[in-house]
């Protein structure tokens, strides 16, 4: 048992010497261009929306359509993978937490922006504010798995409305930058 975790370690350190970076101080030397033609490649207002209910043939044409023109553009498509996604969606009555049907919601998603309130809580989802923006401790991914798969009060569908990571790997801080420094 011993023998594939020295191997692992030694394959570890050899890739430290191999791939570590070095003290490049020519850093003062370096210019930015920002003359050219610039062209969105990716939107991502919400996370995993886009990569969940845009067909990969679509990609590139939603990438780079206007969020105002994307409701009308695409929540036909987001509908229908949604519906076939989510049991929660099975019935044309059926809604989520939100009291949204599979129309409504995913005209709502189809828009892909992040929304953020000027005047009240900043949060993906508290349990009373809902899409006023994100803080950094928001579980996101979470509250979209339940808005998608948990049904009107969250209950229906539990092994597929938890992404069942409820912490980061360490605390934000307190002050700017607020993200924790890398391991």
């Amino acid at each position: 048992m011993k023998l594939p975790i020295l191997k692992y370690l030694a394959i570890a350190t050899f890739s430290l010497f191999v791939f570590s970076c070095n003290n490049d101080d020519n850093m003062n030397q370096m210019t930015t261009d920002f003359s050219g033609t610039f062209v969105q490649k990716d939107q991502m207002g919400r996370p995993a929306v886009n990569t969940v209910f845009v067909s990969s043939a679509s990609k590139n044409t939603f990438n780079t359509t206007v969020p105002s023109q994307q409701g009308a553009a695409f929540q036909s498509m987001f509908q229908t993978n949604l519906m076939g996604l989510s049991p929660a969606f099975a019935n044309a009555v059926d809604k989520n937490a939100l009291g949204l049907d599979a129309a409504s919601f995913t005209g709502l998603l189809a828009t892909d922006v992040l929304n953020v309130s000027l005047d009240g809580k900043t949060t993906f989802f508290d349990g009373t504010n809902v899409l006023t923006g994100r803080a950094l401790a928001d579980d996101v991914i979470t509250v979209e798995l339940l808005l998608i798969f948990g049904g009107e009060d969250f209950s229906e569908n539990p092994t597929l409305s938890n992404d069942n990571v409820d912490a980061n790997d360490k605390p934000f801080l307190t002050s700017f930058p607020y993200l924790a420094s890398p391991w």
